[in-house]
């Protein structure tokens, strides 16, 4: 028999349902189904009955590890009826593993609806399409605990507006949280995230931020507390901190850092956001309405040292800004000379006195260049791309890409099966398409000539050279590649890097060796071949925007070197050094500066 003719309304049922009306109902559904009750169903009711007959909440506990899958679906009709109206909360509790159907588990979670109060569906191995399909409708329950599943990415972007307590702990595989996730839970006060591998604090604090009655939360816990609480053996204010007695217990060590105490905790459980620099004192103040942090009381003592930290640490906005700005117009105006006559005043009246700023001045305006914009990326998902792609039954791989020099909208990506393709990332349409037919090639540098604006550089893992011209709409096809503008070039061993000159004359590469070679770009003929110009292989090489004969090469050496093909370059003309090996390095627009990354963050 269908589901609606058994959910149909009784007319012979009191205005106001009774719980023996509901076991009524629930045993005719079975015969219905042609099931046995289940004893443990009917015990449960009657249990609810008791309740009504002493005026209590009437309040039914569902145990599903005691239920088997022909359970389920009388469940199922009997709350979709209206005679469920007589209970007024039911539990959901699933306490370990079992073979129940996990779309029927979801089911029933439905048709309870609003009476819903409890789900813990703790250490159940629900697939993640479930988990997402729960993330994506949202539940009306009160306390959501999906403790030790299996959850990768966090979008939560269903309706949960009456939960106030959600538990997240050791789900291991959590990484990362989505910008909307908690932006559907106003009434969420107690957080629970222990065990799990978030770690990033700007953009976890971001998510957080949209928990407008967040009181509790915790990434680590105390072994004596079972949930967010603070725990009444453990006061942080009454610890009393000394540079020469370190604390035991509850802290296992206390530090003095630029004259702020920090607290280590001895944690138990703890996430990898837990053991950033400053975690504790970064959530206190980002998060102003939080009451307890990992089972911690926050007293006004943490808040005033919290906030002692925060200000020598992080800015809300770099160099004292009193509005937002895009990083982009920041740069443009430094490099143009147009940030202002105050700005250079200022820099003039502090003169040499820069180099005294503390260590910490630098890094705390990278942190506040990151405070003072989106915590996410802005995505732009070439869409039309994607499709005509698709049409043709081709699938893209990138693996490098360049903004053209003169047209911001255009950008071309190297893909790993050699491919080269041009596009307009503004409209999202195709501009060129250069197929590579050998498949065992990637495409490791790209390089926009300057004057001849449609023609473009390609370095191949295979140490192979190309040049095309994007204009070529229907490149010959030679071999096992597109033919290109009809140069040869010499192959270059290991190469990794490929740069033009201002003049559009000479190619400059480099590879994972010690070698830089340049070429001729109008015969492909190899003019220099440069050996052991550092101690270590170069992983970049670029030439200067304005003069043709400087480049700058960038090694893991530590060292960052310019030279010059007018001299012959035997010994460099500038050197400098940094902590560990080099990445990348570039010219300033002007090339009167250089900007290097190294392998542990470094910039300068």
């Amino acid at each position: 028999m269908k589901t609606n003719e058994l959910t149909a309304p009784d007319p012979s049922m009191s205005s106001s349902p009774h719980i023996s009306d509901l076991l009524t109902r629930y045993i005719k559904i079975c015969q219905m189904h042609e099931v046995q009750p289940c004893s443990d169903v009917v015990s449960w009711l009657n249990k609810a009955m008791v309740q009504q007959i002493t005026c209590q909440n009437c309040t039914i506990v569902i145990l599903l590890d005691q239920l088997k899958n022909a359970d389920l679906f009388p469940l199922i009709d009997l709350f979709c009826s209206n005679d469920s109206n007589a209970l007024g909360n039911v539990d959901l509790l699933c306490e370990s593993s079992n073979d129940l159907d996990e779309n029927t588990i979801l089911s029933l979670m439905y048709a309870i609806n609003t009476r819903l109060r409890v789900v813990d569906i703790r250490d159940t191995p629900l697939k993640e399409d479930i988990l997402r399909d729960i993330f994506k409708a949202g539940l009306d329950c009160q306390v959501l605990n999906i403790k030790s599943t299996k959850i990768q990415k966090l979008n939560m972007a269903g309706e949960f507006m009456h939960m106030h307590t959600l538990n997240m702990d050791f789900c291991t595989s959590l990484s990362s949280m989505e910008k909307d996730c908690f932006a559907y839970m106003p009434n969420l006060s107690r957080l629970s995230m222990c065990a799990t591998r978030v770690s990033n604090l700007w953009t976890t604090v971001a998510a957080l931020l949209k928990l407008p009655s967040l009181l509790q939360l915790r990434f680590q816990n105390c072994l004596c507390c079972k949930d967010t609480s603070p725990c009444h053996l453990k006061d942080v204010n009454t610890i009393k901190t000394s540079s020469n007695n370190p604390v035991e217990g509850y802290f296992s060590k206390l530090h003095i850092d630029d004259n702020a105490v920090s607290q280590k905790y001895n944690s138990h459980h703890p996430s990898p956001i837990c053991f950033q620099k400053h975690y504790r004192e970064y959530m206190i103040v980002s998060l102003p309405r939080l009451r307890v942090l990992d089972n911690c009381q926050i007293g006004k003592l943490d808040g005033k040292r919290a906030k002692t930290v925060f200000s020598s640490y992080y800015e809300v906005l770099p160099n004292k800004r009193q509005h937002k700005e895009s990083i982009i117009s920041v740069l443009h105006a430094r490099e143009t000379g147009t940030s202002g006559m105050i700005n250079r005043i200022s820099l003039k009246s502090k003169g040499s006195s820069l180099h005294k700023k503390s260590q910490s001045f630098y890094s705390r305006s990278l942190c506040a260049a990151k405070l003072g914009s989106s915590a996410w990326p802005v995505l732009h998902p070439l869409s039309n791309i994607s499709q005509i792609l698709k049409e043709e039954g081709k699938i893209l791989r990138p693996r490098q890409f360049e903004y053209h020099q003169t047209d911001p909208s255009l950008m071309a990506f190297g893909t790993l099966e050699g491919e080269v393709v041009v596009i307009n990332h503004e409209t999202g349409n195709l501009v060129s398409y250069l197929p590579f037919f050998d498949t065992s090639k990637s495409v490791l540098g790209l390089c926009w000539l300057k004057r001849f604006q449609s023609k473009l550089v390609v370095g191949y893992d295979n140490g192979s050279l190309r040049l095309y011209d994007i204009n070529d709409t229907l490149p010959e096809v030679v071999g096992n590649c597109c033919k290109s503008t009809g140069v040869d070039f010499d192959d270059f061993q290991h190469l990794t890097s490929v740069h033009v000159n201002a003049t559009d004359e000479q190619i400059l590469t480099s590879g994972y060796s010690k070698k830089v070679a340049v070429y001729d770009i109008s015969t492909g003929k190899r003019l220099h071949l440069f050996t052991d110009m550092h101690r270590e292989p170069i992983n970049v090489a670029k030439f200067a925007h304005h003069s043709p004969s400087l480049f700058v090469t960038s090694s893991f050496d530590h060292d960052v070197k310019m030279w010059d093909l007018r001299a012959k370059p035997v010994n460099p003309c500038y050197t400098a050094s940094s902590s560990s090996g080099n990445v990348m390095v570039c010219f300033s627009p002007d090339d009167l500066y250089l900007l290097v990354s190294a392998v542990d963050n470094e910039v300068f």
